[in-house]
């Protein structure tokens, strides 16, 4: 047995001060940290419980929503604004983990939560860059069915796994963060970070910060959004491809779009480029194929994730054209 202590903050500056300790790891519903510290991938000297931090759901006074960070899960899918006025997130978060996990993981922990390549998770056998930097990594000549095709590198393959994650990257979602050294604001699309050659820094949180707080902005296009999810079964199974999206519709043209994927890259991948083409034109099957075919011209496929060029083309058309003609 690893030694650990526990302790709960009370308050965001006990949480700031306590896990910025070394060895600290802030502790919120546990779905996925106490998962990886019985395999021995972490191995915390400290456990910081943050559930005593806020955990509302609430409209500031600019319409934006506000969702603290100890918010559970379920709590979010559940909450009638959520509901109405940003569906791809209510959709994306249903379509994630059991009911049971809903229930206890919280909004912060999503978005720190950990890829699930089988190589990062298995320490006795597997080489990762993730784990033990500078060890390599088995996933590229291995079994890559579940990898990466965009923003990868030579030292990482691993997508990362969330749903919220992705419909949050679609609807310009803020992370709100408080650290040593006052509060930040990072837009979601940036808090995560591509692997390059330090595929074990995940994200631009500093050891000592926490994230406090989700805003969503509020705009007439969240309210016409989906989320579609494609995996291997039917449930409690992580996506191949998965789309976010939202759009508005004027005299038959799109006037304005938001559109993300997951499971292709080691971040939610935020398709400013599919946007960028199909803002302000008639939406069509090949409008959406060329669009597609440029954000994704430098996808680098491996032997066993080819597939899903071709599967997050046909999801996010299909995904795209059931939109439009809702809209209209």
């Amino acid at each position: 047995m690893t030694p650990v202590t526990y302790a709960r903050a009370s308050s965001v500056g006990d949480a700031v001060r306590m896990g910025g300790a070394q060895g600290a790891r802030l502790l919120g519903g546990g779905t996925n940290l106490v998962d990886l510290m019985r395999k021995g991938v972490e191995q915390p000297s400290q456990l910081i419980d943050v559930t005593a931090l806020s955990d509302s759901i609430k409209q500031a006074d600019d319409g934006s929503l506000m969702i603290g960070a100890a918010a559970s899960n379920s709590a979010v899918a559940a909450h009638p604004l959520v509901r109405s006025h940003y569906p791809m997130l209510a959709r994306a978060i249903l379509a994630g983990a059991s009911a049971q996990i809903r229930n206890m993981a919280t909004v912060g922990g999503n978005l720190m939560q950990r890829t699930r390549c089988l190589y990062f998770n298995d320490v006795a056998g597997s080489r990762c860059n993730k784990r033990a930097p500078g060890s390599g990594c088995d996933a590229i000549g291995g079994f890559n069915r579940y990898h990466a095709i965009l923003g990868g590198s030579e030292a990482c393959v691993a997508t990362h796994p969330s749903d919220m994650c992705v419909a949050l990257a679609a609807l310009d979602a803020q992370v709100h963060i408080a650290g040593p050294d006052g509060a930040r604001v990072v837009p979601l699309v940036d808090f995560h970070r591509l692997p390059g050659e330090r595929p074990d820094v995940e994200t631009v949180l500093d050891p000592s910060e926490i994230i406090v707080a989700i805003a969503l902005p509020v705009s007439p296009l969240f309210a016409k959004s989906a989320y579609r999810k494609v995996r291997d079964r039917a449930s409690y199974a992580f996506a191949l491809v998965s789309v976010a999206a939202g759009l508005t519709i004027h005299q038959g043209g799109i006037d304005d779009i938001r559109v993300a994927f997951g499971g292709i890259a080691p971040k939610p991948w935020r398709a400013f480029q599919i946007e960028a083409a199909l803002r302000g034109g008639a939406l069509s099957a090949a409008a959406i194929e060329a669009a597609f075919e440029a954000e994704f011209a430098g996808a680098a496929l491996l032997p066993g994730n080819g597939f899903k060029h071709g599967l997050a083309k046909r999801t996010l058309s299909a995904l795209l054209l059931d939109l439009a003609g809702d809209a209209q």
